[in-house]
């Protein structure tokens, strides 16, 4: 996929396939017609790595990178997390805010050329029950993430027996590659 083509694309749907020591997630186009369209991106995850770092693949064939995302730090609660293109130039950024995350889960994303993005779960309900029920970390949440009150984008995980989500992107100016890797960093990393 050309990235003109990916980055005329107002939503996605990421679907996670659980492995023995790796998560994976496929990242597809959705139709006109709402229907999953094609494969965008394919991305592996290790389990339990001491620094993460995640490569995202034009498909599961892992021959062709898109773009990455890695922490700058080992093992930390609010680490950031730089996002790059396949030649590892900058995209962007994100990180967890740790305070705020106490309570409700709370991401900042930065891009050049836009205000700071904060993406916070919507339900407060919801984010407590998750947090001190650990048997509950199956139910759905949804994040918004704005700038300066405008919506930029969101990400809603859905009911289901694997974790699928659906990807809205409202700004026209956002990367989508960093749209994507925030997405894919909500689900691997949203229990650290």
């Amino acid at each position: 996929m050309q990235l003109d083509t990916l980055q005329h694309q107002q939503q996605f749907h990421i679907r996670q396939r659980i492995r023995l020591m790796v998560n994976q997630y496929q990242v597809h186009a959705v139709n006109p017609d709402g229907s999953e369209g094609e494969m965008l991106a394919f991305a592996q995850q290790k389990r339990l790595a001491f620094k993460e770092q995640v490569t995202l693949y034009t498909d599961d064939t892992k021959q062709h990178p898109l773009l990455g995302f890695k922490a700058r730090q080992r093992l930390d609660l609010g680490a950031t997390y730089d996002v790059t293109d396949q030649a590892g130039n900058p995209i962007g950024l994100f990180r967890k805010d740790f305070a705020q995350s106490l309570l409700r889960s709370t991401w900042h994303v930065e891009q050049a050329g836009l205000p700071q993005i904060t993406g916070q779960e919507r339900s407060m309900p919801v984010a407590l029950l998750r947090r001190f029920v650990d048997s509950l970390s199956w139910l759905p949440y949804h994040f918004d993430f704005v700038a300066g009150g405008q919506p930029i984008f969101s990400v809603i995980k859905k009911w289901g027996l694997r974790d699928r989500y659906v990807v809205e992107v409202q700004n026209p100016q956002i990367d989508r590659r960093l749209v994507i890797a925030m997405a894919i960093g909500l689900d691997a990393l949203q229990g650290r």
